[in-house]
């Protein structure tokens, strides 16, 4: 169960990551201008430009530090951000989120997938599953879908574990503040204490974790609940 799909993530948010490069390299690329036939000859005097320099005057070095616009890493808190504070009091929720929680848990555990469609059809917008387009429409088999078994199971026990973990209290005093399991989807990698390491491998595996470092943040599934008790998402990626 942990680990799931995550090579195929990961896979993914590096082959954009390949055709962006590719992209511009591309755009990049010199143009070969060839001399006028019979212009006149203007004497002309060789410039060595110095160490590093290119050829209109930048430097020659690597590129800026920092992710591109559309880096996958982009999701991932910056050097600059605090560190969010981690909660496992459920108590501390508003009765909403607390609600919409133990709803969906209880659904999960029962072990039929059927028993989420009735919560996810009861906000005034279905939560985001990370369905594309082509995806079929229904909540309940696009979920399947994700499961390693065709019941669905493996997909609620990853639900369940998720929303046991700790949580953030995300994006506060903006339009997408939320309620968001794990924490570690907000949570700098390289901050983690050996006992929330613990906690993390009850997700993943070790080798997944080395796989994420690489890519610069969380990339499992996730929860978000809106303040509200609206369900908000429940998707893997960054």
């Amino acid at each position: 169960m942990r680990g799931h799909s995550l090579a195929a993530l990961i896979g993914t948010a590096t082959l954009a990551l390949v055709l962006s490069a590719g992209a511009s390299a591309f755009a990049a690329a010199p143009i070969d201008v060839k001399p006028v036939p019979d212009a006149k000859q203007v004497p002309t005097q060789s410039i060595i430009a110095p160490p590093g320099a290119s050829e209109d005057g930048d430097a020659d070095g690597p590129p800026p530090s920092g992710p591109a616009p559309d880096s996958p890493a982009s999701a991932a808190p910056s050097a600059d951000e605090p560190t969010p504070v981690v909660e496992y009091d459920f108590s501390k929720l508003p009765p909403a989120v607390q609600k919409l929680r133990n709803d969906i848990l209880a659904a999960a555990k029962t072990g039929d997938i059927e028993k989420l469609k009735p919560i996810i059809e009861s906000g005034p917008h279905p939560p985001n599953l990370g369905a594309d387009e082509g995806d079929t429409k229904d909540p309940i088999a696009y979920l399947k879908s994700l499961s390693g078994d065709p019941d669905g199971r493996e997909i609620l026990a990853i639900l369940s574990e998720v929303l046991e973990a700790g949580y953030v209290h995300a994006d506060v005093g903006t339009p997408n503040e939320v309620y968001l399991w794990p924490y570690f989807a907000r949570y700098p990698l390289d901050k983690l204490s050996p006992a929330q390491m613990v906690e993390l491998f009850r997700l993943l595996t070790a080798s997944d974790f080395d796989e994420m470092k690489n890519y610069g943040a969380y990339l499992f599934y996730r929860v978000s609940i809106t303040p509200d008790g609206k369900w908000a998402e429940f998707q893997a990626g960054d």
